[in-house]
């Protein structure tokens, strides 16, 4: 089984999950701008009446899972809005909307990030090697169904809804990977007692 991390320390889990938790809160703001700038550009109105299921379907917050399962869980959410993203940016270049202008540095940025966030969440698992991200619900939609059904509006209502799904699940990963690092600093606080406790034992 893999360590805990580089070199086994504690310390480097600990430090690593800080830094994704840091990295996920970055790209939430990140792919918040991206869905303002997406809807200036479009002049959509601030709020459309979308389905309310989500496109990933996902439950990290399961009270049964392990921190593990939960880790593993969100990385698969993340894989699937990476794939969403990339056809929604093939789509757009296949139909002439590319352009270098801020959505689209912002849409770079925000996939370059959501790759990185994805490493940083691999390593996190106690067994990152070989890992195998769960495939999308088959009751769920298609990942390209909203830009192959219909026309150029509903293309367009499809990826607003991918930038929320990038929204929705960057925010759960900072979330939920802030409550794990919490989790781990209250065990890590528990074992230095338990351990000053028995060395206070020993010498008595």
């Amino acid at each position: 089984m893999a360590g805990a991390g580089a070199g086994g320390r504690p310390g480097s889990v600990r430090s690593r999950t800080g830094r994704a938790v840091a990295l996920a809160r970055l790209l939430n703001r990140d792919c918040t701008r991206l869905l303002e700038l997406y809807r200036e550009r479009e002049s959509l109105p601030p709020e459309l009446p979308l389905e309310k299921d989500r496109i990933v379907a996902l439950s990290p917050s399961a009270p049964h899972l392990s921190a593990n399962e939960r880790v593993w869980l969100l990385h698969s959410a993340l894989c699937q809005c990476l794939r969403l993203l990339e056809h929604v940016i093939g789509w757009e270049e296949k139909q002439g909307f590319s352009g270098e202008g801020e959505y689209e540095s912002v849409q770079t940025t925000v996939k370059d990030r959501l790759g990185h966030l994805l490493q940083s969440t691999k390593t996190l698992l106690v067994d990152g090697e070989g890992i195998t991200p769960l495939t999308p619900d088959p009751g769920n939609p298609e990942e390209t169904d909203g830009l192959e059904k219909g026309g150029i509006f509903e293309a367009k209502l499809w990826t607003y809804r991918v930038l929320q799904e990038l929204i929705h699940w960057t925010q759960s990963t900072a979330q939920t990977l802030h409550n794990l690092h919490s989790e781990r600093d209250k065990d890590r606080a528990k074992t230095t007692r338990k351990g000053k406790r028995e060395k206070s034992g020993a010498q008595s």
